[in-house]
């Protein structure tokens, strides 16, 4: 691809993912809508979504940034549905999904249509855990959704490889593809466990912040290319390796996670806007080669196999929410019966995504003794029905679904209570700290520099209490909105100072760019402290 056409697809995308977050549509289903109609336009560069690149190169910093972002705790506390949606369900759908596809379309070898299956059996949970944040669905959800995302793409990539075999000719047995996902799962959770103490290790040695976030950088990439190397999953290599470095986070200095915050975030946003927008634009790609299935049956087949997808996923998250609690008295005891709605709406947000393509485009022309796939053109198609179809319609209708069901969202005074309850105890301890180092003739300092350090705890103390105390009748801002404000507009006042003097020759650009470093410093402090 040419450089020009790769500028305005990045360039693009982040445009349309930067418009959507003053729009109630969800980023993901506004930047393949735009991809949609782009590709008509005349003149347009076509834009092949090549699994080369998507899969070595876009899935492993997708699935760090989304790993290290989430709690290995909760996901630990909630391993049982994780497993059997992003493992379970994944095998039913691509058995289900593959044998509804062959009694579909006439003439679709049962292979074939397994290996499509097994394509669009993996959710893509980047736009279902967007939706979820943004209209506050219940953690245990959200934690359900970002588990299996996490998981789901090693199973199925490694049930497409075993379909595909069989399909291809090579002798596939069930026996053998047990054993080869056995071998990849296993073998990436190791490989991930053989990393991550080193890797971390090496963070936490390396000393500058540049230097660690560089390193950063390029974990999932080794993690990815080594378990790959050794024919593991490189997806459960690389979630391994990032949960265990999102859950060691705390360790490394203040500056590199500073860092790694803004650099992932903007890493995640390029990437997820440039393929979502890409999923839009292959229409035209797919739609070639489907001459002979003009007429719109090829469009009645996207249709049915979409109403299959959503019905298989229906079929398997009842019953694997309901009969471990049946059969075992334990969970029971432990659980809170979960309801239908909860159910639902993990049902119904099963959108798929980038993966799903990916995995399409990836199947080879032509088979053993130089003959064609059977039916690669119309695999590609339905794959990206199925794709739009449950970006598009799931997508769209999860929000209003929610609310609908009044399922119950955070209790955000709930959740500031507790953070104030843990700041409070962590002031006690940094004071009874501060104490005991003042006491040391090393560190005497005057009285009113020992009463600042003791301000600025007390501070940190109060800001979470007062959000949850009264507001400012005239504003409506809490106290610490206001004191937010006011530091604000003073840090403002000594940055247009600061650039006075500069213009003035008072002082150089050097001196400049340390002066505002250190307000913009400041100005995020008092910024995060009430985020």
């Amino acid at each position: 691809m040419d450089v020009l056409p790769l500028l305005l697809l990045v360039a693009g995308s982040a445009m349309v993912a930067g418009a959507a977050r003053r729009t109630p549509v969800p980023a993901p289903l506004l930047l393949v809508t735009v991809g949609l109609v782009i590709s008509y336009v005349p003149g347009v560069p076509e834009y092949t979504l090549d699994p080369d690149v998507v899969l070595p190169l876009v899935l492993p910093p997708l699935l760090y940034t989304a790993a290290a972002d989430s709690s290995y705790l909760d996901l630990r506390a909630q391993m049982r549905p994780v497993a059997l949606l992003s493992v379970g369900y994944v095998l039913f759908a691509t058995v289900v999904v593959g044998w509804a596809a062959y009694l579909i379309v006439p003439g679709l070898p049962l292979t074939a249509a397994l290996v499509l299956g097994a394509v669009v059996a993996p959710p893509d949970a980047v736009a279902a855990t967007a939706v979820a944040r943004r209209v506050g669905l219940p953690s245990r959800i959200t934690t359900i959704l970002q588990g299996e995302s996490l998981v789901n793409d090693a199973t199925a990539i490694t049930a497409y490889k075993v379909a595909l075999a069989a399909a291809i000719g090579e002798g596939a047995t069930w026996a053998g593809g047990l054993k080869e996902f056995l071998l990849a799962a296993v073998g990436g959770v190791v490989v991930g466990l053989v990393l991550m103490v080193p890797l971390h290790w090496l963070r936490m040695h390396l000393g500058e912040a540049l230097l660690q976030n560089t390193l950063s950088l390029l974990i999932p990439f080794v993690a990815y290319g080594v378990a790959e190397q050794v024919h593991a999953s490189g997806v459960l290599a690389v979630v391994v390796v990032a949960l265990y470095l999102g859950h060691r986070s705390w360790e490394v200095d203040f500056a590199t996670r500073l860092q790694e915050e803004a650099v992932w975030k903007m890493v995640a946003f390029v990437l997820e806007s440039a393929v979502f927008a890409l999923i839009g634009l292959q229409l035209q790609l797919v739609l070639k080669g489907l001459g002979a299935y003009e007429g719109g049956r090829a469009a009645w087949y996207g249709v049915l196999l979409f109403l299959v997808v959503v019905a298989t996923r229906f079929i398997w998250v009842y019953p694997a929410t309901f009969v471990p609690r049946l059969l075992s008295a334990r969970i029971r005891g432990r659980e809170e019966n979960p309801g239908w709605k909860g159910p639902f709406v993990i049902a119904w947000a099963g959108m798929r995504g980038v993966v799903s393509l990916a995995i399409a485009f990836s199947i080879p022309l032509t088979v053993h003794g130089g003959e064609r796939f059977p039916e690669r053109n119309l695999i590609l198609f339905l794959t990206f029905t199925t794709v739009i179809g449950t970006l598009v319609v799931q997508g769209l209708t999860l929000p209003p679904l929610i609310r609908l069901l009044k399922l119950p969202g955070r209790d955000s005074q709930a959740e500031t209570l507790a953070e104030a309850n843990a700041q409070a105890q962590a002031s006690r301890s940094a004071e009874q700290r501060l104490d005991g180092l003042l006491t040391d003739e090393r560190n005497t300092l005057p009285e009113p520099l020992a009463d600042r350090l003791r301000s600025v705890l007390e501070r940190r103390r109060n800001s979470v209490w007062e959000r949850l105390g009264a507001v400012n009748p005239v504003t409506g801002e809490t106290h610490d909105d206001t004191y937010r404000r006011l530091s604000r507009e003073m840090i403002g006042a000594e940055r247009e100072v600061f650039v006075k003097l500069r213009d003035l020759r008072y002082i150089d650009d050097e001196m400049l760019r340390t002066l505002l470093r250190r307000l913009d410093l400041e100005e995020a402090a008092a910024f995060r402290e009430t985020e």
